[in-house]
C-alpha cells in the first residue's frame, strides 16, 4: 500500500483553481444558453460563485479530508457522493442570495438557476476530483521511499 502526503496549502489552492477554471469555460457558455442570460451576466456569475467556491473549496476540502483520516473512511463512490453533494450544499447558501441580486430575479428563480449550475457541478466535481486523486497518487502525491 502507497502512503499519500498530505496537502500543502498550495496544492490546495492550485487544485481548486484549476478545478474553477475548467468548471467557468465550461458552465458560463453554458448556463448563458440555456437560461437566456446574458453572456456577461452568466460569465460574472460563474465567477463571483467560483470565487467563493474557490475559498470554500480549500476549507471544506481540508475538513473533509481530516474526517477521512480520523474515521478511517476510504473515498468510494459512496464518500466521493457525500463529499461532492455536501460541497455543492455549502456553496448553495452563498450562491443563492448573490445570484438573485445580479440577475435581479426572486429567490426561487435564482435556486432554479442555481439548481441547473449544481446539475453540472456534481457530477463534474465527481469526476474532476476522481481523475485528480489517480494522477496525485500516481505522480506527486507519493511519499520518497526511506
Amino acid at each position: 500500500m502507497q502512503l499519500e502526503k498530505d496537502k500543502s496549502v498550495l496544492e490546495r489552492f492550485l487544485h481548486a483553481f484549476c478545478f474553477e477554471v475548467l468548471a467557468i469555460g465550461i458552465s458560463a457558455p453554458l448556463a448563458a444558453w440555456i437560461s437566456g442570460e446574458s453572456m456577461v451576466d452568466m460569465g460574472v456569475v460563474t465567477v463571483v460563485i467560483a470565487v467563493m467556491a474557490l475559498l470554500w473549496n480549500m476549507v471544506y476540502n481540508t475538513f473533509f479530508d481530516r474526517l477521512l483520516k480520523r474515521f478511517g473512511w476510504v473515498k468510494n463512490v459512496f464518500m466521493r457522493c457525500v463529499h461532492a453533494a455536501g460541497f455543492e450544499f455549502g456553496l448553495l447558501v452563498v450562491a443563492i442570495p448573490f445570484i438573485a441580486w445580479w440577475l435581479d430575479m426572486g429567490w426561487l428563480e435564482a435556486l432554479i438557476l442555481d439548481f441547473g449550475l449544481v446539475l453540472f457541478y456534481l457530477p463534474y466535481t465527481y469526476v474532476y476530483n476522481l481523475i485528480y486523486d489517480r494522477l496525485r497518487a500516481r505522480y506527486w502525491g507519493r511519499l520518497a521511499a526511506a
